[in-house]
């Protein structure tokens, strides 16, 4: 039996990887969460991904042997167990997994060797305690596990095509419908009788007795689209254990909420929200979700309403909500960060590098949910109180999520807790009909899109712009008139002409298209904007000045210089502005969008808080020290990969070719970019931010501008400055004094004007006293005032109360043709007349409404004929309540 206290979850993974490192293994690092150019995946879910391309022979390594400890999440799209998480032993958003790997080197004897190896002598597993399974046609991997190992046959389970069609099988694996695939077998571990649950392949075994730690994996067939499996020519060898789960085991404890690191972060999680039960189910939610949160923004994702940022910020809301299920009402969740950093920093230095950025995010998602959250339930709860048949109507779900911000799933969780359901389906019919109100708001002209037999019969467009600005020779390959293809047009028709080549460059990137004029002997033709369509042809979007244009005539191509020079300067500078934003911001800047025009350039950003002045001041003086060290602005074409190694950024979710061209400045920035841009950086001339704001939840945008732009945009704010120094009596150094002194004169007025305005209401009050009517011993007051706004009648009130006891009073304050009611209910009046329904009664007649408490409400409306009738009938009103 081995000593659980040896084997921290630290130490198993150093074990592990030394063992292989010692079979001849190389130990490759951890892929991030988000799958580096490959779109099929929302998140890595499995050790394999970072491989995929070398098993399916896309990518060569230079080992053939490799071991790791991958991190994994499972929280969205395929693979997702966010909704068991904290109510089962084993399941977690964020999970490690060890594995070791051959690509065509050794196979089935060499795996299972070491597989049995590690785990009984290294890790001192007791062999009686394990069972495997195989596939049941595997004779091989039987035989291994029989004679090599000396397992007894009744330790080794054939598992069949259990899932309904060939070779669907828990022991068979297969990357897709076609492709790499083969048998695999596990190693399960036995908890002992006391535990409830049969072996694998039994009727009751998904009970928690037997549990799979390691599964290894023969990829040895490519499936063909008829189903018949062909051999490899090089096998390989894919495995996978949890780390969660063997630590369990290890550690001799039952569920992985048990082992040392949990442990750790669930005792932190008790201190923040004081629940003492470490067994309680809010705190291993929240113990989880602090790993899955944290590497998520360590690998560059921000909490937002879409894609992976959407998932991030529902497991965010799921923590917090627990949270708040155990009495938290202040920001907890980031504090666990330095818990996690002592846990698993030495394992992933990226994660304390990066650890403020974290804490930060965290911080302001748990500030901006706080206020969705507590009305959320509010709201909830009233749902809940009238549903009589235990289900929450899926429109009430919908207008929870699209009025309060109120996540669907947090309602689905809260419901199931209660043993309440949502109506999913009418969720998502609420949500389908709000995404057909929005489409149909937003269409609009209609874009033009080419025909697949205009396509076919085109070749991509071969552009020349990047050496200059005007070429001759351009033949005319199809011409677009009302969407769509003709064979000629005349003078005066709006048109997109094709040519073979052009000069113009074509809308991309964020980069505007370029301007200017097709021309040949009598015709002309004013290009307006170039766009690109399909991909990969240039359409010069503009109007026939001139003549008459065919296909098949040849034309000169004349790109408006001056403008695209301008455009060129910022594209750069948005290159370099990147750069900048991640020096100063962090890594977790990712590009979202951009602009690039010839008056100024846009960039979006990913980031959760404002920027600071001084971190705008920062950025800014970062770039134009970019733009003074005048360093070449180097073009270098090279394949994808190789870009990657040179240290190009590639942004998520952009599709790249095999080759590619790559923009570098110097030794700050480094890019992808397809754009048109400065020969040096110093061409750029000066760099001015005009504005920083926020475009949605976690994305930044700031605006600035380039060249003559900038020295433009500073002369005006020079002239404003002078204008102003101007008009203050001053100097512009004075300014800043001029408008302070400004505003405490102004503050001392607007604090005499009151004093003033409350000495007059109160001498207008103490003579309104008087002209109170006697109604059954109650005096009732009503009066119109010149001049008073609500809160000057609120105190008029408040003065009429004590000055005359038992009173209704109604007062109107008008000004610039508006009307201001306040009512006051006071003594034995109260409980006969409401103050509500009395501003109600007048403002209703005046086009207006109100309401309020009992003893005092406010309202308003119109001044005019209306307001004197209404004030004169309240006395008639009141006296049946005062009866």
């Amino acid at each position: 039996m081995n000593n659980p206290a040896k084997f921290t979850t630290s130490q198993i993974r150093a074990d592990f990887l030394e063992f292989f490192k010692s079979k001849g293994h190389t130990i490759v690092p951890s892929a991030p969460l988000v799958p580096g150019n490959d779109p099929t995946l929302l998140f890595t879910n499995s050790g394999m991904v970072q491989f995929k391309d070398v098993f399916l022979g896309a990518e060569k390594r230079s080992y053939v042997r490799a071991a790791d400890v991958q991190r994994c999440l499972r929280a969205g799209g395929k693979h997702n167990d966010l909704d068991s998480v904290g109510y089962t032993a084993r399941h977690h958003t964020f999970f490690e997994m060890l594995g070791n790997w051959s690509f065509g080197d050794y196979f089935k004897k060499e795996a299972i060797a070491w597989s049995w190896e590690l785990l009984t002598k290294v890790w001192g597993l007791a062999p009686e305690r394990l069972l495997v399974t195989v596939y049941h046609t595997d004779d091989e991997s039987y035989e291994l596990w029989n004679k090599m190992i000396g397992l007894p046959p009744e330790r080794i389970v054939r598992i069949g095509d259990n899932k309904g069609a060939p070779y669907a099988s828990d022991n068979f694996w297969q990357m897709a419908d076609t492709g790499p695939c083969g048998p695999c077998t596990e190693i399960f571990y036995d908890h002992g009788e006391h535990i409830a649950g049969g072996p694998p392949g039994s009727p009751d075994e998904d009970g928690d007795r037997y549990i799979e730690i390691w599964n290894n994996v023969f990829m040895q067939f490519d499936r063909q689209p008829d189903g018949t499996l062909v051999p490899l020519p090089a096998p390989c060898v894919d495995t996978g254990m949890g780390l969660e789960r063997l630590a369990a085991i290890l550690q001799h404890v039952h569920t992985n909420y048990e082992i040392d690191l949990f442990q750790a972060l669930i005792r932190k999680a008790s201190e923040l929200t004081g629940m003492a039960d470490l067994e309680n189910k809010s705190l291993r939610v929240i113990a989880d979700h602090i790993r899955a949160c944290s590497f998520l923004i360590v690998d560059g994702v921000l909490p937002s309403n879409e894609g992976r940022g959407y998932v991030l910020r529902r497991i965010i809301r799921r923590a917090l909500r627990h949270g708040w299920m155990l009495g938290v009402r202040q920001p907890f969740f980031s504090k666990l960060v330095p818990t996690l950093v002592e846990q698993m920093g030495e394992a992933y230095p990226e994660l304390p590098a990066q650890a403020d950025t974290v804490v930060r995010a965290l911080q302001a998602e748990e500030e901006r949910f706080a206020e969705t959250l507590d009305s959320g339930m509010k709201i909830f709860d009233d749902l809940a109180a009238k549903v009589t048949d235990g289900v929450i109507p899926g429109v009430d779900a919908f207008r929870l999520y699209d009025t309060y911000g109120f996540p669907v799933d947090l309602t689905a969780d809260i419901a199931r807790e209660r043993g309440m359901t949502v109506d999913m389906e009418g969720f998502e019919a609420s949500m389908e009909h709000q995404r057909e109100t929005a489409r149909a708001a937003g269409k609009f002209g209609g874009g033009v899109t080419l025909s697949a037999e205009l396509v076919a019969s085109l070749e991509p467009t071969a552009f020349l712009g990047y050496e200059r600005l005007q070429a001759d020779g351009l033949s005319v390959v199809a011409i677009l008139k009302d969407g769509v293809p003709v064979q000629s047009a005349q003078v005066g028709d709006e048109v997109i002409v094709f040519t073979a080549q052009t000069p113009f460059y074509a809308e991309s990137g964020g980069q505007v298209g370029d301007t200017g004029l097709l021309s040949a002997d009598g015709v002309r033709v004013e290009v307006a904007d170039t766009q690109k369509f399909a991909g990969q042809f240039h359409g010069h979007v503009g109007k026939i000045g001139e003549g008459a244009l065919r296909v098949g005539q040849v034309l000169s191509g004349q790109v408006d210089g001056q403008r695209r020079s301008a455009t060129i300067l910022n594209h750069s500078a948005t290159h370099l502005l990147h750069a900048a934003l991640r020096e100063v911001l962090g890594t977790h800047v990712q590009q979202k969008g951009s602009l690039v025009a010839p008056d100024r350039l846009r960039f979006d950003f990913s980031h959760f808080q404002p920027i600071s002045a001084e971190d705008v001041a920062l950025i800014e003086r970062k770039v134009n020290e970019q733009v003074r060290a005048n360093n070449a602005a180097e073009v270098h074409h090279m394949g994808m990969q190789e870009a990657l190694d040179f240290g190009a950024m590639a942004l998520f979710g952009e599709k790249y070719g095999e080759n590619v061209r790559v923009l570098k400045m110097g030794e700050y920035s480094t890019e992808l970019c397809g754009g048109t841009h400065v020969s040096r950086t110093g061409d750029i001339g000066l760099f001015k931010i005009t504005s920083e704001g926020g475009v949605s939840s976690g994305v930044r945008r700031i605006e600035a501008v380039t060249g003559q732009g900038a020295l433009d945009y500073v002369a005006e704010e020079e002239s404003r400055l002078q204008q102003a120094a101007q008009l203050l009596g001053g100097s512009e150094a004075d300014v800043v004094e001029k408008i302070r002194q400004l505003g405490e004169r102004q503050k001392k007025l607007e604090r005499e004007l009151e004093s003033l305005k409350a000495k007059v209401a109160s001498g207008a009050t103490a003579d309104l006293g008087s002209a109170a009517v006697d109604v059954g011993g109650v005096k009732v007051l009503v009066a119109r005032l010149e001049g008073f706004d609500a809160k000057a009648l609120r105190e008029a009130v408040d003065r009429l109360k004590q000055q005359l006891g038992d009173a209704v009073i109604l007062l109107a304050g008008v000004q610039d043709g508006k009307a201001a009611l306040v009512a006051g209910v006071n003594g034995s009046a109260m409980g006969r007349v409401k103050a509500g329904e009395l501003v109600s009664y007048v403002a209703g007649q005046i086009g207006g409404k109100g309401g309020g408490r009992p003893d005092m409400a406010q309202g308003g409306g119109e001044d005019g004929p209306q307001l004197v009738a209404a004030l004169d009938g309240v006395l008639a009103w009141a006296k049946p309540h005062l009866a």
